[in-house]
């Protein structure tokens, strides 16, 4: 599932300051993105803002928003990169702006 409608989880990858990405899951991508740049978000991002995010993929339930994760988080570099570059922007389930 890779629409932001009708879902409650979410995987998201984040392009930090320092040109790293980091990979999370959340259930709310508009707070959990405020979370990450006020420093209140992961240990990894607290000095590594503002956090620009770069992919958002959706999923029906958690254990398929998780699973994703992992698999996610195991990619190397290049094949996160090339993911952000072939998938379209990510838009936030309100609609608001993803930055």
């Amino acid at each position: 599932m890779s629409t932001t409608d009708c879902a409650d989880h979410y995987v998201y990858i984040l392009n930090c300051a320092d040109n790293s990405y980091y990979t999370g899951y959340t259930t709310d991508p508009a707070r959990r993105l405020a979370e990450h740049n006020a420093g209140d978000g992961a240990k990894y991002t607290r000095g590594r803002t503002p956090v620009k995010l770069v992919y958002l993929e959706a999923h029906a339930s958690k254990s398929a928003a998780m699973s994703r994760e992992y698999e996610l988080k195991q990619y190397r570099r290049r094949q996160k990169e090339q993911l952000v570059a072939d998938a379209d922007e990510p838009q936030l389930p309100d609609g608001s702006s993803n930055r």
